[in-house]
């Protein structure tokens, strides 16, 4: 079997050009599948920064809330109610919402503010720099410095700000996992200050996070807080809620699986004809090899081979190819939303198995009826 495995790889890198489209073809659709895939998984991720930056096991909302910024605000008795249900270690209120500052230079910035319960804090970011007791101080936000830091004039400590002709000033710099999806530099203060600077509706309360006494009793939690005519999702599930929200009522998901599927077919429309077009050219040599002996179980088991190192090798290379794109695009945009995840790869690498296996297929049915005596009289 190691000679016959030997001479399929003779066989398939001895034709470069041949090997070279193989190879090209692969990684374009490789490099497109990981790439629409990746900046999905980016977006999303970005998308559901809140729910990961704050850390609550358990979010309540109002049923009607699709994603963390289109929040609708809850009277206060609910958290009230929240707070007395058994399995509660305890529960705060968290305020979401958007905002404009005006710069020293004058210029407005859109933000989104979040505030924090004022007595616990909970939910904070880690500090960089300052320190957090500060935000109890007349004014006080903290900054998070990612991506979106450098739009509000790369503010330092004390640096002097306006909301709503309030002043604020900048009281610690904070670093969080996931900046925001749409290019806006987050600030964080007390819950009564963000409701005091930001003008709201009647109710104020964003999202109820609540800190479960152990995970046994968070199926409780939901049915109570479900009799209260609200919404409970643990920090996975409301990721995932984001998730399927902009995959099924936005047009990105729809559009990056319809170029994802496109890659796929373009991948396999050529590797299928390349390959089979290398087989054609090289049937003498599968003749031969029949006639000297060769089963068709060993003739099968060569061209599989032959496709599936193409294809992996295309894998590989298309990888690759992405990562190293993605990366000098972070370089030059560091907002730049694409991540590649082990889902991605794992995706890509079952659609490169099914080119692989297809382009193998349609090769062996041509092989297998190959007739020794027609090949050595032509």
């Amino acid at each position: 079997m190691p000679g016959i495995l030997r001479i399929a790889y003779k066989l398939l890198v001895n034709d470069k050009g041949k090997f070279a489209a193989l190879l090209m073809g692969l990684t374009f659709s490789v490099f497109l599948m990981i790439q629409m895939t990746s900046m999905f998984s980016g977006m999303m991720k970005k998308a559901s920064a809140t729910v990961t930056n704050t850390g609550a096991k358990v979010w309540v909302m109002d049923r009607a809330v699709t994603n963390v910024s289109s929040a609708i605000p809850m009277p206060d008795y609910v958290l009230d109610a929240v707070r007395s249900i058994d399995g509660v270690k305890y529960a705060v209120p968290l305020y979401s919402g958007g905002a404009l500052v005006r710069l020293k230079d004058g210029t407005y910035q859109p933000v989104t503010v979040l505030g924090l319960d004022d007595t616990s804090l909970f939910g904070r970011p880690e500090l960089i720099e300052g320190n957090i007791a500060d935000i109890y101080a007349e004014n006080g936000f903290v900054v998070v410095k990612d991506e979106e830091y450098r739009k509000l004039e790369n503010p330092k400590m004390g640096t002097e700000f306006e909301l709503n002709d309030n002043r604020g000033v900048i009281v610690g710099l904070a670093k969080v996992p996931a900046s925001g999806l749409f290019g806006v530099p987050t600030l964080y203060t007390t819950f009564n200050r963000a409701i005091q600077y930001i003008p709201s509706m009647r109710y104020t309360i964003s999202f109820i996070l609540i800190e479960p006494q152990s995970p046994l009793a968070i199926p409780h939690i939901q049915q109570e807080v479900a009799r209260l005519g609200y919404d409970t999702a643990t920090e996975q599930g409301f990721i995932d809620k984001i998730t399927h929200w902009y995959m099924f009522n936005t047009g990105m998901g729809i559009n990056l699986l319809l170029m994802t599927a496109i890659s796929f077919v373009v991948g396999l429309s050529i590797s299928g004809q390349t390959f089979y077009t290398f087989v054609l050219e090289n049937l003498d040599k599968f003749g031969a090899l029949k006639a000297i002996g060769a089963k068709g179980r060993e003739l099968v088991i060569m061209i599989f081979f032959q496709a599936a190192l193409t294809g992996l090798a295309g894998y590989g290379l298309g990888i690759g190819l992405c990562a190293g794109l993605i990366a000098l695009a972070k370089l030059r945009m560091p907002d730049y939303a694409s991540i590649v995840t082990y889902g991605n790869l794992v995706l890509a690498l079952g659609m490169v198995l099914v080119i692989s296996v297809f382009s193998g297929y349609i090769a062996v049915r041509k092989v297998l009826r190959i007739d020794p005596y027609d090949i050595f009289r032509g």
